[in-house]
């Protein structure tokens, strides 16, 4: 098996449904951008609340992707 580096970063996603769908969110739209992600890590998750009520949820990943640099 060749060797093989990686490449992580943070993301924060936000959904008004769950941290679930928060997550879902990050991953969806760090596909659009990122080839050949990996494994993704929750790190953190919260709320946001205005007035008494949850606003939204958010979940914090560190996401590790392939790192195809030029030799």
């Amino acid at each position: 098996m060749p060797e093989s580096v990686y490449k992580v970063i943070e993301l924060v996603g936000t959904s008004k449904e769950s941290w679930e769908k928060a997550a879902a969110n990050a991953i969806s739209k760090a596909s659009e951008t990122l080839r050949d992600l990996r494994i993704a890590e929750v790190t953190e998750m919260d709320i946001q609340i205005n007035e008494g009520k949850i606003e939204s949820y958010r979940t914090k990943l560190k996401v590790s992707f392939k790192f195809e640099g030029h030799h």
